[in-house]
């Protein structure tokens, strides 16, 4: 009885760590396992023919080397260990983005990925000093150049200072991507040093706002959700819709207005670059559109006008500290808006009771330059960043939902 028991529990928790990973995820996980699975049944081995091979996409323009590269694992240590890690990475990016915007974001990066391995394939093995020709012959497979991708893309967006090694030791987060592929290259002599770090440079392309002009706005996105010959995956509960939004998905989203390039490579770009050297611009700047790190449909970064009198009233209830003002009076300046309930909690005791049962009056926080830029970035206006951060009493993560509420 007790094995029963145990084995029960174990599959209702692999179900439910299942039933947790969003689709598109998911879809990648059984994509790449069963691929491994039927080359493994047949014999299949020649991967030759479908890795990330230079020499082959120069002479002969196999291009499709480009995407067959990805989906393809050459042992099942290779396959286990990428989609394990997938599956944190994909799952937090799929919330925040959409299934859809996600699966664009990574043909995306697969194909940048492609151009940066050609570009520094063709450069060394052909540079007049000390030419690698080996280079353009080196066989690339697997999932791990998107990976770090990913994972320069999500360090970028937690904004932490510092990332854990394997639990063994702290780098700052800046350094850390880089950091993961030394460590790998100590541990694993034959992975490709060349695909991940390939996978790295896109990642911080797409953090830099060098693809901007390259990602399209919500409305592709939800033409295609909204297509008959989708509308059997979009009714499945793991897919996550790019619209409507997710009250914890607290990055920044697609703005409904169109950088222009001087905008693009002049602003944008030196605004990110700036914050690696080592902290963001103290210059308040107005906030530009960043269609880097899309949500979920929501429009932010430009007020539009349905939503001026429900953000002007909140900013009022905020900033009215000369009398009482109670919990249901916060809740109603957020009428409409989609916070959780843990979220709910946190913003309501951010406001001091008195003994009395009304909140006393108090001075909101003084938000750090640093918090300002950060929200800044993200494609908020200073005002609105500034009574948001006081309401949520220096909690970033607060003080985004209560943003992305006042853009629902």
């Amino acid at each position: 009885m007790p094995n029963i028991v145990s084995e029960a529990g174990l599959q209702t928790r692999a179900g439910q760590w299942w039933d947790s990973i969003p689709f598109l995820t998911s879809a990648v996980v059984i994509v790449c396992g069963v691929i491994y699975l039927i080359c493994l049944l047949i014999g299949y081995d020649s991967f030759y023919e479908v890795c990330f091979l230079p020499e082959a996409i120069v002479s002969h323009f196999q291009v499709y080397r480009i995407y067959t590269s990805i989906i393809f694992h050459g042992s099942l240590l290779h396959v286990l260990f990428n989609m394990l890690a997938l599956v944190p990475l994909g799952s937090e990016l799929e919330r925040i983005m959409g299934s859809i915007r996600l699966l664009y974001t990574i043909i995306l990066l697969a194909t940048s990925n492609a151009i940066f391995h050609l570009i520094i394939a063709l450069v060394v093995a052909h540079n007049p000093f000390h030419p690698f020709e080996h280079l353009m012959n080196e066989c690339a497979i697997g999932f791990s150049g998107i990976l770090f991708s990913m994972i320069v893309i999500e360090t970028s967006l937690s904004g932490v200072q510092s990332r854990s090694v394997f639990g063994l030791f702290n780098v700052p987060a800046k350094w850390y991507a880089f950091i993961l592929l030394v460590v790998f290259q100590l541990l694993m002599t034959n992975v490709s040093l060349l695909g991940h770090l390939c996978g790295i440079l896109s990642g911080f392309a797409y953090t830099f706002g060098l693809f901007n002009f390259l990602i399209p706005g919500p409305s592709f996105y939800t033409a295609i959700e909204s297509s008959s010959w989708l509308a059997s995956c979009v009714r499945r509960p793991k897919f996550i819709l790019c619209s409507g939004g997710n009250p914890s998905a607290y990055i920044p989203t697609y703005t409904a207005q169109n950088s222009s390039s001087s905008a693009l490579f002049s602003g944008n770009i030196w605004r990110n670059l700036s914050s690696w050297m080592p902290q963001r611009g103290t210059t308040a700047q107005p906030a530009q559109d960043d269609p880097r790190f899309p949500g979920r449909g929501r429009t932010l970064g430009s007020v539009q006008n349905t939503a001026v009198n429900s953000d002007s009233n909140l900013q009022a209830r905020l900033l009215d500290n000369s009398r009482p003002t109670s919990p249901s009076d916060i809740a109603a300046a957020g009428a409409g808006e989609r916070l959780s309930n843990e979220r709910r909690l946190q913003v309501n005791d951010a406001v001091a009771v008195g003994a009395g049962g009304y909140p006393l009056p108090q001075m909101p926080q003084v938000a750090s330059e640093e918090q300002i830029q950060k929200l800044l970035s993200m494609g908020f206006e200073r005002t609105q960043v500034e009574v948001a951060i006081a309401a949520a009493d220096g909690d970033l993560n607060v003080a985004v939902e209560i943003l992305m509420s006042q853009q629902g």
